[in-house]
């Protein structure tokens, strides 16, 4: 390490949403900002997820006439006993400013979808549109010199390189082997990709969070704001008055970072820290039992803080945003991972539990899935299930990673992947299920699904359900019998989408001392801050709404923070516990 100091007004430890909406902010006030990243890519998880911000109070949602009052009890409903109304108020406040402040000094272009909706439609409050929304293609050259210098897709959640839109992209997509204009929309988009992949190393067409963070990270290289990247942060540091002002930093700029405003650590959650996670997820006691495609959550945030008196926060009744996924090898033996977030709801694929049975509503959002597959599985070593399905299935839609028809299933099979069994015994057999349960299971289903309905588990009955379904599938877009062989099953184990436990911080996203005072001039934002909606998941960008928001907040008012500590002022106390 070196003895080289670097002069900023503000230090972000993180390139994902949050940590760039508050360099975006703070630098818009004028403030000198640095940004660092561990990785070698700018974006974090951000960069590799769906892109979506849920954020009521936005102008569709007001004038479509979604209130104030209904977005509270819908938030209430799904935190419960962990709801916290100042933290929620704070939230809903700053939704309208930081969406203008994005939309207008940012360049971000947000799209506003008819129909985006919330994950428990049958819970008070929820609503069909209004409160979710995602960003606009992004075209890669926005970026200038920054252009490779973005995360990558997650490679096992494209098609052929290219990442497909959740909406009508994607619909389109799951059509391409049924329909002659769909196959050549898809097909001109493929060639595309591999074109100006072989050319110019990246498809310049950035969707979905690689899109959101494109335009971000555009404009923060418009403002000219340092990011570097492969730069980790070992040691946040205060002056003599107790006021967090710096950090020390290795790698191509090693050193120490003075920010004379505040550090601002917006680097994820710790789903990656098998330490961590056995002290916060129930069904990991032992720290092998889940598996993040996260990017860099190894609890970067928590170690940072600590030493300064920040606490983790596990008062969330669910500690993460949960995500099914299977892991496999490829045939080099590296290590691959496919976060199940769509698929359960298509038309003739269930899940089942180690007996062979249903155990929940396939059509539930992923989070809420993986809260009943916990649940499940109390009690015992691991958290598994398969899913299950028909060669109509798999030739119509695939089963996640694998892609269906006309694309051969051997390479799925042979990695691993893929179970295939002749008949359901023999399925059963391979994936050491009782024959006897799985073939009723089946046969219970499939009666239901002939008549489009699910008596069990009242799949396909609400317009979320059909959201993520076959829109064009009848009589129900989430379900069709499972009864041509062969049949199909892939193993599904427990993912997350990033921590809802962590750091405790107060109204203004300051981390919170164990005293209960917030520690001046230190931050936290993202995943790395404890989540708003107390363990619940409202809808669609339910982690990267928050992130940008509660960002925007800190960029706002650093500088103001700094100069109430100036003046003699104290910093806010902590609102009951922390955030």
């Amino acid at each position: 390490m070196s003895d080289k100091t670097y002069e900023y007004d503000v230090l972000v430890i993180g390139s994902g949403a949050a940590g760039i909406s508050a360099a975006l902010k703070a630098k818009q006030q004028g403030l000198d900002v640095l940004v660092v990243d561990k990785e070698p890519y700018l974006g974090g998880t951000t960069a590799v997820s769906g892109g979506w911000l849920w954020v009521p109070g936005n102008k569709q949602g007001v004038a479509e006439g979604d209130t104030r009052e209904e977005a509270e009890t819908y938030i209430r409903a799904l935190a419960g006993e962990s709801y916290d109304p100042d933290a929620v108020g704070t939230f809903l406040d700053l939704v309208p400013e930081a969406l203008d402040f994005f939309e207008n000094d940012a360049d971000v272009e947000f799209h506003y979808p008819e129909t985006a909706p919330d994950y428990q439609m049958d819970t008070p409050g929820a609503r069909k549109s209004g409160r979710a929304l995602t960003v606009k293609k992004a075209d890669g050259r926005m970026l200038k010199k920054n252009r490779l210098r973005v995360q990558p897709y997650l490679h096992t959640y494209t098609v052929f390189g290219y990442m497909p839109e959740i909406g009508p992209d994607i619909a389109t997509f799951i059509k391409a082997n049924r329909s002659a204009k769909a196959f050549l929309y898809v097909t001109k988009r493929l060639v595309r990709t591999w074109a100006e992949r072989g050319l110019f190393r990246r498809a310049f067409t950035r969707t979905n969070g690689n899109a959101l963070m494109t335009r971000m990270l555009a404009s923060a290289g418009a403002m000219d704001i340092p990011m570097w990247t492969g730069t980790k942060v070992t040691e946040v540091l205060k002056d003599e008055d107790g006021v967090v002002n710096g950090a020390v930093i290795t790698g191509p700029r090693s050193g120490t970072v003075r920010a004379r405003y505040g550090v601002v650590i917006a680097a994820g959650g710790f789903s990656g820290n098998a330490r961590l996670r056995t002290q916060a997820f129930g069904h990991d006691p032992r720290g092998d039992n889940h598996f993040t495609p996260t990017i860099g959550h190894q609890g970067d945030s928590y170690f940072l803080a600590e030493p300064h008196g920040g606490v983790l926060d596990t008062r969330p009744h669910q500690p993460a945003s949960w995500g099914p996924v299977t892991v496999w090898k490829n045939l080099r033996g590296q290590d691959r991972i496919f976060p199940h977030l769509r698929a359960f709801g298509l038309p003739g694929l269930i899940a089942v539990n180690r007996k062979g049975e249903r155990f929940a509503n396939e059509s539930y959002s992923y989070h809420d899935f993986g809260v009943e597959m916990i649940k499940e599985d109390a009690g015992e070593r691991d958290t598994f299930g398969w899913i299950v399905a028909d060669r109509k299935a798999m030739h119509t839609y695939g089963i996640g990673y694998a892609k269906p028809w006309p694309l051969p299933a051997w390479y799925y099979k042979k990695v691993g992947y893929l179970v295939e069994g002749s008949s359901v015994a023999e399925l059963a057999a391979k994936i050491y299920v009782p024959a006897t349960a799985l073939r009723d299971t089946l046969e219970e289903f499939n009666a239901d699904a002939a008549l489009g309905r699910d008596v069990k588990f009242k799949r396909g009955s609400n317009w979320f359900h059909h959201f993520k379904g076959d829109m064009e599938h009848k009589p129900n877009p989430n379900l069709a019998p499972i009864d041509k062989a062969p049949y199909y099953a892939v193993k599904i184990q427990m993912g997350d989408l990033g921590t809802y436990a962590g750091l405790s911080v107060n109204g203004r996203s300051e981390v919170v001392a164990s005293t209960g005072e917030g520690v001046p001039g230190l931050y936290a934002v993202g995943t790395a801050a404890v989540s708003v909606f107390g363990g619940g998941y409202p809808g669609y960008g339910a982690n990267i709404g928050p992130a940008m928001v509660f960002g925007y907040q800190v960029g706002r008012d650093i500088a103001a923070h700094a100069a109430e500590r100036a003046g003699g002022l104290q910093p806010a106390a902590s609102r009951n516990g922390g955030r």
